[in-house]
């Protein structure tokens, strides 16, 4: 058992603990008394507390080693191979991949321990819990692949967080993010957009159907969709609500392939497509409900202000704001909204992410009122945040 000095807390001079933070200081002076982890890890009732902690640890230690074996089995094509085929034998998936067949044991072997596949019982390896989502959801294959240039980016992560990287790799990807006195993304060429284009698509249909199911879009006459693509979203509005009349806003090149892709699946006459910048230019008007999908988390906060700004003035009185966004702060996803999307953003550019009570502070700048969070299937996907113009 530790020293008993070990449990004395004392207060910071002149400072006032919580009870929270006083059990906090004390569970910090344990974990930095190594006699304490061999008594922990010892003591019947701590040991599987020990074993899971530093299971935890060593997951956070080994985490780009396991990305990189789903990386090896995306870029292989494994899951999609066994989808098609059916469980194989070692030597078959081998010859498949085009991998030698000790390099293919070595991946199948990790991919299995990461439950992507399962090892059968007659020997064949099959699709595991965590590969099938892989084929059915082919937009987390596109991110995976995408992942590459992030990794590339964050090879030295404190330089990038203490701004000596320099322009990365995501801000190339992702032009319109940035904001230097040069950028001007209402004016980049359809070859600068169409690959982050293609991306947001394939992964649209992640957050559609949950935004759908959160908010009642009956209630509206015309929806405008900011920032949105090449219109996969308002597709999905249109299946959902065949009543509500569609407007899109974008930059002008994503808004020209959004105006294509919306002729080629049947919604060219209901559909009107607006090309400019949504921090320069005025939105459209006439629509009652305005989307921003997976948009402010892209910028700082002084350009979401603007943005919001414009969307408070597009609107008609009792007209809503819809954002839909991963999010900080989300119970059993903090590290999905402040690891990953912390460090993604920076690399992006300026983008952050935040919290709903932050977006509401924001929309309240805005002049919004009424904020309301909504609840959503998959909140680790997507939270969704409505607001209202009253006046």
């Amino acid at each position: 058992m530790p020293d008993a000095t070990l449990t004395r807390v004392m207060n910071p001079a002149g400072v006032s603990l919580s009870l929270r933070d006083r059990w906090r200081a004390l569970r910090d002076r344990l974990m930095l008394d190594p006699r304490f982890h061999r008594w922990a890890a010892a003591f019947p009732l701590t040991r599987p507390i020990a074993r899971r902690e530093s299971r935890a640890l060593f997951d956070i230690v080994a985490g780009f080693t396991y990305s990189q074996v789903l990386f090896a089995c995306v870029r292989a094509q494994l899951f999609e191979t066994l989808a098609q085929h059916g469980p194989m034998d070692t030597a078959t998936l081998a010859r498949r991949v085009s991998m030698p067949e000790d390099g293919a044991q070595r991946l199948l072997a990790a991919a299995a321990s990461l439950r992507l596949l399962e090892r059968h019982d007659s020997g064949a390896w099959g699709l595991g819990p965590l590969g099938a989502p892989m084929v059915t959801h082919p937009a987390i294959a596109a991110m995976v692949e995408h992942h590459a240039t992030l990794y590339r980016d964050l090879a030295d992560p404190l330089a990038l967080l203490r701004g000596e990287r320099g322009r990365t790799e995501m801000a190339g990807y992702w032009p319109y993010a940035e904001t230097g006195p040069q950028s001007a993304p209402q004016s980049l060429p359809t070859d600068q957009v169409s690959d982050y284009s293609e991306l947001m698509s394939a992964s649209q249909p992640l957050v559609s159907e949950q935004i759908l199911e959160a908010y009642p879009l009956h209630r509206h006459r015309r929806i405008l969709d900011v920032g949105g693509g090449d219109g996969t979203f308002l597709a999905a509005v249109a299946q959902r609500a065949p009543r509500l009349e569609l407007m899109l806003f974008d930059l002008p090149a994503v808004a020209e392939r959004a105006r294509i892709r919306m002729a080629e699946r049947g919604l060219g006459d209901r559909t009107q497509t607006f090309g400019g910048s949504f921090f320069t230019d005025p939105l459209p008007t006439g629509a009652d409900l305005i989307t921003l999908v997976r948009v402010l988390f892209d910028h700082p906060d002084e350009r979401v202000l603007t943005l919001l700004r414009a969307a408070h003035a597009a609107l008609p009185p009792d007209g809503v704001l819809l954002v839909s966004e991963p999010m900080s702060g989300t119970p059993g996803a903090e590290a999905i909204g402040d690891a990953y999307y912390g460090l993604y953003l920076a690399a992006m550019g300026r983008g952050r992410s935040r919290t709903p009570e932050r977006i509401g502070e924001l929309l309240a700048q805005a002049g919004f009122e009424k904020t309301r969070l909504l609840p959503t299937r998959l909140p680790l996907q997507t939270r969704v945040l409505v607001a209202r113009r009253t006046r």
